[in-house]
């Protein structure tokens, strides 16, 4: 028993490893790894237990776990440094990838290649997809049109057979036949009361008085508007005038106020404004189709759109007013809402743009009127003032009444404020910078009882430069007649010196070039001696004799003094010019003074050069003075001013025929004669139609301004020849405004624009423009409007058959002989008005005239040239009137010798 106790006898393997497995489990557990699949195989686990088996104890199997467990810690290590080198090549890899050049694979071109083909793809399926939209679109319409025009085609139908039943109703009733029982003897009968109409409830029978209310109400509202006698018949026989009216009267706006608002065509509480314009603009629908040449100024794409809206909203309407107890269904009301606001939305763009165009022309007829009260308020002594403050003071008033009416009070009395401060600042004579009075100028006091002045004692003119060139050099100053005749026509005249100071530099450049021949060959000293000559006579024309200045010049630059000097060889260009320097700021004017010290502390060493500017200078101071001395004689002139002209004149032609005068005397009486017989058709019995002395003149003066070519000097008349300047420049600008009108005229036109719009902005580019650039021309026109292709080369042709006119100053185009026939009718009718009630109303429709004639643009220009040949022809039939007496009983005894 004790060897048997003794003897340790070891359990199955199976069974050993679960008794180890439960006591050492802390110590040798591990857990399971996914990547160790060697532990979990079946060769691992029958290993194991071959192992326990062989060598028969725990102990060696511990040993085994062990080592296996070191072998695959290996395994892991091994494992991880290979994936750590891997790790390492491929970032270096991607390091000297990073590092190297970028260059365009042949990925990278295929990848933009087919971005570029996918882009034009895109485009061809848009391109595609916008035509057939376009496609859908107008196929949309077309069966949107077909079914509006089968729609209207069954309406009318509808609508005849309704017409056709109702007749045969009345028909019918009007041969209705008797009962039989009418020819069989009366029996006694007992009288059977009709079963009387009760409601179910209270709902059923206010549903059945509102229906009674609503169908005596709509009877009422109608029949109240149809005996209006608004029909499109009646209009169309009526007047215009009647018309508008009868569509003004309180009664039609009202009734025309309850049938829209019995077709919900008008809120039942809205705004009277509003409410009001409405009405008004329902109304207009009979104006538009009853009149249309009286509504429109031009047929245009607009206005062809609003008349056939009109024919439909009235095609909608027509049909509730025929059936005034039926209740209108709601196709009915839905197709009259829609014609009503498709009429109204184009009535209201058309009155906006019209309304645009009556703004302007009523604002240039206020302006106008502005500019001729600023031109006669101050005539106190002729009482012209007087006349013309009613006339102009009733026209304003309408005009503004109209503008506030059209654009509302605030928007046009600022309008009227702008647009007349904007045409005084322009008509405003332009002062010059600076004070212009020259320091030696005397101080002057007019003399109202002096018997006679001579206006200006002399003109200044070269003499000495005369007899040095060998030709007769233009004076500085215009002569007396002519200042005389300026002042008397512009009391703010005053001699220009830009056309003179051109003129004087060709003289000066001349002058030098002969100074600098002269000194070539020895004859130098003349120079010097008559240039010195000329400069102390122009200078002591500048001075108050008996001053300080004025001995101080006669001594200075005496010329035998400087005669001696200069043949002795004394004479010093340098005391000369110093001497110069210092006299010439104490004469001139202080609007000179930078002038003055240019030339002073001029460094040029060429005496010659500085001759010629230092002459140069001197011009300026002569002509400021004369300025300087017009200005402070002009109302001691004025008053002498028509006497001064008589004996010029006279003394100029004496008493030998004025051939020319008569001639165009002549020319005039025939061209009156035969305007008079075609406005009068053989009546001769309207004073306005008779041939006056004062229409002949005007004729005549028209027909020589308002023309095209220059004008010759047979055509001119001796009276007029200090204006021959004045007539030609009138005709050069007459020649532009028929040309740009032209072309603006046909532009808009082609473009169909309203003619009255005023595209200024281009006529003012044009203007300057020369006759050759033909491209220009266009360019201005295309710079606010785009032009077709088809437009511009019509355009193009056009404009190149003005433009030849204008080069060759002739009129052979249509479209410029009419607009050049325009101008001189309105011309001629504003200076043949022969009272001052007939002058307002010729310029308060000017601008109306001319706009609706094509030329809106030129309105100001065309009044200004209207204003000077008022004053043109006020002043010479003043100083030439027994002249012109003398030419009229001439001409009269030869056409009675004729006759």
């Amino acid at each position: 028993m004790s060897s048997d106790n003794d003897t340790f006898h070891a359990p199955p393997p199976h069974l050993a490893a679960r008794f180890y497995k439960s006591s050492n489990s802390s110590a040798y557990r591990r857990k399971s790894s996914a990547t160790s699949s060697r532990r979990n195989s079946l060769s691992s686990h029958h290993s194991s237990r071959s192992s326990r088996s062989a060598h028969g104890g725990p102990y060696s199997t511990h040993v085994a776990q062990h080592l296996r467990r070191a072998s695959i810690i290996e395994t892991r290590k091994a494992r991880l440094a290979d994936r750590a080198a891997h790790a390492e090549q491929v970032r270096l890899r991607a390091a000297m990838a990073k590092a190297a050049p970028r260059t365009s694979t042949t990925s990278e071109e295929r990848a933009i290649a087919a971005q570029q083909a996918r882009e034009r793809f895109l485009a061809q399926v848009a391109s595609n997809c916008a035509e057939e939209v376009k496609r859908a679109k107008r196929v949309a319409e077309d069966t949107r049109e077909k079914k509006a025009a089968e729609h209207l085609k069954l309406k009318e139908d509808m609508q005849e057979r309704l017409a056709e039943a109702e007749r045969r109703r009345l028909v019918l009733q009007q041969n209705q036949r008797r009962p039989r029982t009418a020819t069989l003897p009366s029996v006694e009968e007992k009288k059977i009361m009709p079963r009387a109409w009760k409601p179910r409830n209270d709902t059923e029978a206010a549903n059945v008085i509102q229906r009674a209310w609503r169908r005596a109400k709509r009877r009422r509202v109608g029949t109240e508007f149809l005996d209006l006698g608004l029909t499109l018949e009646n209009i169309q026989k009526t007047s215009f005038e009647e018309v508008g009216s009868l569509l003004s009267q309180d009664k039609v706006l009202e009734s025309t106020s309850k049938l829209l608002r019995l077709y919900g065509l008008q809120d039942d509480a809205g705004d009277s404004t509003a409410e009001k314009a409405a009405v008004r603009t329902f109304l207009s629908a009979f104006l538009v189709l009853g009149h249309p040449a009286q509504v429109f100024s031009k047929e245009g794409e607009q206005e062809k759109d609003l008349i056939e809206k009109a024919k439909n909203l009235f095609i909608s309407f027509d049909p509730l007013l025929t059936s005034l107890l039926a209740s209108p269904s709601t196709s009915q009301l839905e197709s009259l809402s829609e014609a009503y606001a498709s009429f109204q939305t184009a009535f209201i763009a058309w009155k906006d743009r019209d309304s645009s165009v009556l703004l302007d022309t009523m604002l240039a007829q206020f302006v106008e009127l502005d500019a001729i009260w600023q031109s006669v308020k101050n005539d106190k002594d002729g009482h012209v003032a007087s006349d013309y403050r009613e006339g102009i003071q009733q026209n304003q008033t309408l005009l503004l009444v109209r503008l506030k009416r059209l654009a509302g009070t605030d928007r046009a009395m600022k309008m009227i404020k702008e647009a007349v401060r904007k045409s005084r600042k322009a008509n405003a004579r332009k002062k010059p910078v600076g004070d212009a009075k020259p320091r030696a100028a005397a101080h002057p006091t007019p003399d109202a009882s002096a018997p006679s002045l001579t206006p200006i004692e002399a003109s200044v003119s070269d003499t000495s430069a005369d007899a040095i060139t060998g030709r007769k050099v233009a004076p500085l100053l215009p002569d007396n007649r002519t200042i005389i005749h300026e002042l008397a026509i512009n009391k703010e005249y005053r001699i220009d010196i830009k056309p003179r100071t051109d003129m004087r530099e060709n003289l000066i450049r001349e002058v030098s070039e002969t100074m600098r021949q002269g000194f070539e060959s020895e004859l130098g000293d003349l120079f010097v001696i008559a240039m010195a000559e000329t400069i102390r006579g122009k200078l002591l024309s500048l001075v108050v004799p008996g001053k300080s200045l004025h001995t101080l010049i006669s001594e200075s630059l005496d010329t035998s003094m400087i005669t001696d000097q200069v043949k002795m060889g004394a004479f010093s260009y340098r005391q000369f010019f110093s001497f110069m320097s210092s006299l010439l700021p104490k004469i001139c004017a202080p609007v000179r003074d930078a002038e003055v010290k240019a030339l002073a502390e001029d460094s040029n060493e060429d005496p010659i050069e500085r001759l010629a500017r230092l002459n140069y200078i001197i011009d300026l101071l002569s002509i400021d003075h004369a300025n300087f001395s017009l200005q402070m004689n002009a109302p001691l002139l004025l008053k002498e001013a028509t006497s001064y002209e008589q004996k010029c004149f006279a003394n100029t032609f004496g008493d030998r025929p004025l051939v020319r005068t008569t001639q165009w005397w002549r020319r005039a009486k025939k061209r009156a004669e035969e305007e008079m017989a075609r406005r009068s058709n053989g009546s001769t019995s309207s004073p306005a139609l008779r041939v006056t002395a004062d229409k002949i003149y005007m004729q005549g003066l028209v027909d020589l301004a308002v023309a095209v070519p220059e004008v010759a000097e047979a055509d001119i008349p001796e009276t007029l020849d200090l204006d021959r300047a004045r007539i030609n420049r009138i005709r050069t600008d007459m020649l532009r405004i028929v040309v740009i009108s032209a072309i603006l005229l046909t532009a808009k036109n082609l473009m169909r624009r309203d003619v009255r719009s005023q595209w200024k902005e281009q006529a003012q580019r044009m203007w300057d423009l020369p006759f050759e650039d033909m491209q220009a021309f266009i360019g201005a026109i295309e710079s606010r409007y785009a032009l077709p292709p088809t437009t511009k080369t019509q355009l193009s042709g056009t404009i190149e058959r003005i433009l030849l006119d204008g080069r060759n100053r002739q009129v052979t185009h249509a479209v410029v002989k009419v607009l050049l026939q325009k101008i001189k009718t309105h011309v001629y009718t504003r200076l043949s008005a022969s009272s001052s009630e007939e002058r307002v109303k010729a310029a308060s429709t000017a601008s109306q005239v001319l706009s609706s004639g094509g030329l809106p643009e030129f309105v100001v220009h065309i009044g200004a040239v209207v204003d000077e040949l008022q004053k043109v022809a006020e002043v010479d039939r003043e100083a030439h009137g027994k002249w012109y007496d003398s030419v009229i009983e001439s001409v009269s005894k030869d056409e009675a010798v004729g006759a």
